[in-house]
């Protein structure tokens, strides 16, 4: 599966933005409860803007593509940055795909993760990634990321 992962062009942008968006929207809000960055502040044409705005991100990032883009990993400095999966292909093994792509070809050995955020936890944990004792606040909210390592 890994032929189907390469590196993202900027015309990739809304595709990447629409998969964080609704996984965020799916994930995060039950967590943040703010309906207007969820639904009115956080959208599609704003991420898609801020992806192209931001050609470092889109230089980290890689897709996996199986007649669409499925799914997509942004590694920097060892660093797994973004890792989505688009919610109707969730459960396929494309997190895992991505993740031992960024793991064995990028070299990525750490990420931050949001505490309340056990499917997360319990998946990076199942492909060897451990929680350390470093925390940070999520920036401007009161949640916690976590640091973990591999």
């Amino acid at each position: 599966m890994e032929k189907n992962i390469r590196k993202a062009a900027k015309n990739d942008a809304g595709r990447l933005a629409e998969i964080i968006v609704f996984n965020n929207r799916k994930n995060y809000y039950p967590i943040f409860r703010d309906i207007v960055y969820s639904f009115s502040e956080y959208t599609v044409a704003n991420v898609t803007e801020q992806f192209l705005r931001d050609s470092e991100f889109m230089e980290h990032c890689y897709v996996y593509e199986d007649q669409v883009i499925k799914g997509f990993l942004c590694v920097a400095d060892r660093e797994i940055k973004k890792l989505y999966v688009d919610t109707f292909f969730q459960g396929e093994g494309i997190g895992t795909v991505l993740l031992r792509y960024g793991v064995e070809k990028l070299h990525a050995d750490n990420l931050w993760a949001l505490e309340k955020n056990e499917n997360a936890l319990r998946f990076y944990g199942k492909l060897g990634f451990r929680c350390t004792d470093e925390k940070i606040y999520e920036e401007g909210t009161t949640e916690y990321l976590i640091h973990l390592v591999r």
